[in-house]
């Protein structure tokens, strides 16, 4: 596969900061013109587009391996869906160039989609989590990357595509604050200190619920997630590409204790408030390759 075809901003290293923009389908919109538009976005290192599974629905179009995100829950836990047409990630140096890129963009698309939900987010010093703890340690590098993350050998359309979940969780740093330091590294299964994996983490231990390989298939994927704040409120927003959704729904699975009964440790401290499901088109020649949908 060429990776010219993969959008750039999927296998990027994160930017400093990032800003997420949902949007729905505008009432009675010509659906033509809305394709029309989204080919209009030049897609670089600063964007990456998802495309919803209604936006898909309604230009007649399939994608194999699109769906709406579940509603999903456990023992006092709910995951919720919330589904949006369109997503866009935007991804830079400067908050403010963000916020002038989300205007251009808005005017681009402005009688086609309706903006519905802005989260800004940034980096916190080497890719950490607001909890202090490193994010995404497990990540596939490389070619493992491109194996996990992104869509081969389907066909013209399809091959440089992917499937990103996304979701938006809101942490109790309060709480997490208060528990004793051994019990926060309990949680994580990991020591903040030195990010070093506790050789005996409890088994609800977020590194022992979501230890990749320990799925069958292994349930790797690509995590993009960055931390996220406004006035009152603060989380990460869970960002995961992937060939397809299998592996995010393996591991969300188990999270729940569909498994064993054992949810993981995280939700002692954190929720998520939203949850996604999005197509990320390939390219050609830096636009946004929808032939798979124009040809179905």
């Amino acid at each position: 596969m060429d990776n010219h075809q993969i959008q750039p901003g999927i296998l990027a290293t994160l930017p400093r900061a990032a800003r997420y923009l949902f949007f729905t389908l505008s009432p009675d919109t010509d659906i033509n013109l809305a394709i029309q538009y989204l080919r209009a976005v030049a897609i670089d290192r600063s964007i990456v587009i998802g495309l919803g599974p209604a936006l898909v629905m309604a230009t007649g179009g399939h994608i194999a391996g699109l769906r709406n995100f579940p509603n999903a829950a456990g023992p006092g836990i709910e995951i919720p869906s919330v589904p949006f047409s369109l997503w866009c990630w935007l991804r830079g140096d400067d908050h403010g160039a963000l916020v002038l890129q989300t205007r251009a963009l808005q005017h681009t698309l402005a009688s086609a989609f309706c903006l519905r939900c802005v989260i800004d987010a940034f980096q916190y010093g080497p890719s950490l989590d607001l909890t202090g703890y490193e994010d995404g340690t497990e990540n596939p590098k490389g070619d493992n990357a491109v194996s996990a993350g992104i869509v081969n050998n389907l066909g013209a359309g399809l091959d440089g595509s992917s499937f990103v979940a996304v979701q938006q969780w809101v942490h109790d740093l309060d709480h997490f604050a208060s528990l004793p330091p051994h019990e926060q590294d309990n949680i994580m299964g990991r020591h903040k200190s030195d990010n070093a994996e506790l050789p005996d983490a409890p088994v609800s231990a977020h590194v022992k619920r979501t230890a990749q390989e320990s799925f069958s298939p292994a349930a790797f994927m690509l995590r993009r997630s960055m931390p996220w704040a406004d006035a009152t409120r603060a989380g990460l927003v869970f960002v995961a590409f992937g060939h397809s959704f299998d592996a995010f729904e393996a591991m969300l699975n188990r999270m729940l204790g569909a498994e064993d009964g054992i949810t993981d440790a995280l939700f002692r401290f954190t929720r998520p408030i939203s949850g996604s499901y999005f197509w990320c088109p390939p390219v050609e020649q830096g636009r946004l390759n929808l032939s798979a949908l124009i040809s179905s």
